[in-house]
This record gives C-alpha cells, structure tokens and sequence, in this order.
C-alpha cells in the first residue's frame, strides 16, 4: 500500500460526535439573545416558549393530534425511565436488547423492577428474531441503536391489534427516520441528538393507550417525583402543555426552538431525512471501495443514517481496540474528527455521526483523513 500525504483539506466542523451532537451550519450563539433568561418558566413568557416547543415538535414530525408530547428532565433516559417505572407490570413485558441502551433498559426491568422480562438479545451488528416478538405483551426497544448503528428496518413487524403497549427509544432516530406513530405508543427522545440542541432535557410522546394505561393502571412500587404521569387517577396534562415537572433551562428551550427552526428551513423532516442519508451514502461508499473497514451493521437496510458504526477487518491488526483508539486519536490531534472512537461498551471501532446538523461536504473531507490514519497506524504496527 502506498503511503498517503496528509489531505490537504479538512473539515469544516470536525464535530462527529454522537451525542451531544454538532449544532446546525447556521448556528451562532446570538441566536438565543431572546431566550427569557431570569424569567420563571411558569410566567406566560415561558409557558409560551414551552408549548411552542411542544407544538412545533408535533407539526415537524407529523405526530398525531391526539398524542401528548411532554418535555421531562433527564434527556431521553429520564423520558425512558419515567415510562417504564409508571407503565410496566400491567402484563408480560419483552425487552429488545441489542446495543448498550437496550440492555441497559432489559437491566431496569428485570433488575430494578424485578419483572419476568422476556428478554430478545441480539451481538452488535444484528438485530434479535422481530417475527417472534409477542404483542400480546409490552414489548420495550430502540428505534435506532445508537451504540451498534443498527436499527429497526421499519414498522411493519408491529402488530396493528396489540394488546400491549409499545415502548420505543428513538432518540437517534427522530428527526432522521420516518416513525410509523401508529405503531408506537410511547416514544422517547432527546434534545442533543439530530437536532443537535442542549442537553438534560428529553421529550416523551404517549398514544391514546398509553394515556388509558397511565389512568388504569397503579405500579405496586413508590414512583419519585419526577415519574409521576397522573395526579389523582388521571393523565397530568400541564406536563403536555409545557408546565414542566422540574424547572427547565430556558436557555435550553430556546437553543430547541432555534434548531426546530433551522430544521423547517432545510425542508422539515423529509429535508433532514435527506441529509442524514446523504451523510451515511458517503460512509457507505468508502467502505464499499475498501476492505479493511467495514459498517458493523451487517444487513444494509438495518443500517443507521446518523450514528454509523464502523470495524476494522485488516488481519494485520491484532489488538482491535488499541488500533481503533488510535486512529480516532490521530483524528482528534489533526482537528479531522472529534469524538469519533466506539462506545465504551461496543466492539473496537469507530462510530461517525451522520444526523442531519453534519453537512455531507465535511463528511467527504474526512473520508480521505480516514484512509490517511488508518495507513499511519499500519504502518507503526
């Protein structure tokens, strides 16, 4: 192998990471000059800021007007946890588990709630049997693995006349995957993922059954504070319209308003669809054209358009996860690449953020910065 230069351009944003994410091209920090700083956030000017959020989210993301959208504190996994510990236990529970997050919710329920989970594993790069998921149960998964880069193919394994309720973890999937929202029933995401905003604050969307599971059903176990859905027997609808449970950031708030609408500007949802496939087309390609990388998800069309995860197949590399390390390290030193090595709990690789804020161009300069780093480590072994 001939030994490459260093290319002789990089990056613009050399901000790859999975989360929090990059911010949107046209981001500045004078775009929250507005944000109303030292206001409460139950004064009408924050009540208004809120339920724009909420509403704005749900005219982006086609989310039916019959489904609550609420803002909760601790980004998705507060959003996750909220729903798990206030709605499981009604009946059986099966647990889709196949990157770091689903196994971490299979531990919450099995563990924590001590329920007799059924639990669906699959290695990272595959998804488990979806044909044998029983709907007559709850069934809890990721849309969108953000640690494997494997996803859902889509929603046609869900059965339309489930008795249970659906629980889905789509952070790294909303804003950059088409959700069927009639499939699911409780959704999760977070702020600091494809629209790139602020962290801590996470966003949980119920269905009409789950909104009757919340008002049929009490857990046997003490719910803190900050999980509490209901109030006397019934849905806490201030949640859904902006009247927070814990006090919010309206810096926060703001930095979403101004993504949601930077995200309007580039064509909605289908226009940020767009770009994080054409980010991910790019990663695509490269490891088309060369056999010492591949993508870890092993079928393509369970393939992530935003957190795509890449291994190293070269067998002159003996130590996966020093190697890896390595490459993501000169990356980082070169200002090509941040924050780009795989999950702590991941195979050894490295996973490249394609969602919607990264423009393609930035992706095509770091493919030549890729190939000249993995050369250089090569070349110490």
């Amino acid at each position: 192998m001939t030994k490459l230069e260093k290319p002789a351009a990089r990056p613009v944003n050399p901000r790859f990471s999975s989360g929090p994410c990059a911010k949107n091209p046209t981001w500045t920090l004078q775009k929250l000059i507005g944000a109303p700083l030292g206001r409460s956030h139950r004064a009408p000017i924050g009540k208004a800021a809120l339920k724009r959020a909420i509403e704005e989210t749900r005219e982006i993301l086609a989310i039916p007007e019959d489904y609550r959208i609420g803002i909760v504190p601790g980004s998705d996994t507060g959003a996750v946890e909220m729903a798990l510990w206030s709605m499981l236990g009604a009946r059986g529970v099966e647990v889709l588990a196949w990157e770091s997050f689903g196994k971490g919710w299979a531990t919450d329920i099995v563990k924590h709630l001590k329920l007799d989970a059924t639990v669906r594993e699959a290695d990272y790069g595959r998804l488990p049997d979806l044909s044998a998921v029983d709907f007559a149960n709850d069934v809890v998964f990721t849309w969108n693995g953000t640690t494997s880069g494997v996803r859902v193919p889509d929603g046609d394994w869900i059965a339309d006349d489930r008795a249970g309720l659906t629980i889905c973890d789509a952070t790294s999937a909303v804003f950059a995957q088409a959700l069927p929202w009639e499939k699911l029933d409780v959704t999760t995401f977070s702020w600091q993922k494809v629209l790139g905003g602020e962290a801590a604050h996470g966003m949980l969307i119920l269905s009409p059954r789950a909104v009757e599971r919340l008002e049929s059903y009490t857990p046997p176990w003490p719910l803190p504070k900050l999980f509490r859905l209901t109030k006397g027997g019934k849905l806490n609808e201030g949640i859904f319209q902006g009247a927070t449970i814990n006090t919010p950031s309206m810096l926060c708030v703001e930095d979403y308003l101004v993504a949601l609408d930077w995200a309007r500007s580039v064509g909605g949802l289908e226009g940020m669809i767009a770009r994080a496939d054409a980010n991910a087309a790019v990663i695509e390609t490269f490891t088309e054209q060369h056999d010492w990388i591949e993508n870890l998800a092993e079928q393509p069309e369970t393939r992530s358009n935003t957190s795509v995860c890449l291994k190293f197949t070269d067998p002159r590399i003996k130590d996966g996860a020093a190697f890896a390390k390595a490459v993501a390290k000169r990356l980082d030193e070169e200002k090509a690449a941040h924050d780009i090595g795989a999950y702590r709990d991941a195979p050894p690789g490295l996973r490249i953020w394609c969602g919607g804020t990264i423009e393609t161009r930035d992706v095509e300069l770091l493919m030549p910065w890729l190939e000249w780093a993995f050369e250089a480590e090569i070349a110490a072994l």
